[in-house]
């Protein structure tokens, strides 16, 4: 009976020794989790790509912006696991950490692929679409380097739906061109359909370029980008509307200053 006693007080004690030792080593876990946390994985430095609408400070002043952005776990968890601020013009942001480099965030910035916009009246905003002629935003906001399309009639929009046009061949023609300058890198500040004639305008700096109807419309931009380097600093309108494979020719007609006579 005594033996039992005696079997019974060392099991209490070494269940006692077991749970002492369980707490101390968790204790020691946390202690090293909190010292990695605070001492390792705070946050130093930020790299931004993918970005062309928003710039690298604007992108690291959105994603650091709470009270516990100093960690770059916390930074990473929040962006991998909860749902993240949505941001204009942009589908995704993503978040990663290189175990070689703990005090670096890289983010990748997932941009929505704009190629023109409409005013809308019934809104009073901007209606932003895409290669597919579905409109990704609608803002107030102007965006550099995206042009504003003048010539169509569209009373209203739905978000992530297509553009209401009644013309869908215009809109198809549209988003060729649109398309083919974004190909060829050539900036439009704004761009003209006649809805009549179906003629489109290209306005791209000081010079105007009359491109016509959607005939041809690939060999003319496909030229278009080799003559424009040669117009830099001048002044006036560029005619293509009349170019076919047959009738080659294309006419610069420079801008007549003030002064000459």
């Amino acid at each position: 009976m005594i033996k039992e006693q005696r079997r019974e007080i060392l099991r209490k004690k070494k269940r006692k020794r077991n749970i002492l030792i369980i707490l101390l080593l968790i204790g020691v876990l946390v202690g090293i989790g909190v010292l990695l946390i605070t001492q390792v994985y705070t946050v130093k430095k930020v790299h931004v790509v993918g970005n062309e609408l928003y710039t690298d400070e604007q992108i690291e002043e959105i994603v650091l912006s709470d009270e516990y952005s100093w960690s770059t776990l916390y930074v990473y968890g929040k962006y991998r696991f909860l749902r993240a601020e949505k941001l204009p013009f942009v589908d995704s942001l993503e978040v990663s950490i290189a175990l070689s480099k703990p005090h670096e965030l890289t983010v990748e910035v997932y941009e929505k692929g704009i190629l023109g916009y409409l005013y809308i009246s019934s809104i009073d905003q901007n209606a932003y679409f895409d290669k597919d002629g579905f409109v990704v935003e609608t803002s107030q906001e102007v965006i550099r380097d995206v042009p504003k399309i003048e010539g169509l009639t569209c009373d209203s929009v739905v978000l992530y739906e297509k553009l209401p046009l009644a013309d869908d061949i215009a809109l198809k023609n549209l988003l060729s061109l649109t398309q083919l300058l974004q190909k060829y890198e050539i900036s439009a500040k704004e761009i003209r359909y006649e809805e009549i004639s179906g003629t489109m305008t290209v306005y791209s700096d000081h010079i105007t370029i009359i491109v016509g109807n959607a005939d041809h419309l690939a060999q003319k931009i496909l030229r278009l980008q080799y003559i424009l380097p040669q117009l830099k600093g001048k002044n006036g309108t560029l005619h293509l509307e009349n170019w076919t494979s047959e009738t080659t020719d294309i006419i610069f007609d420079p801008k007549k200053s003030k002064n000459s006579k």
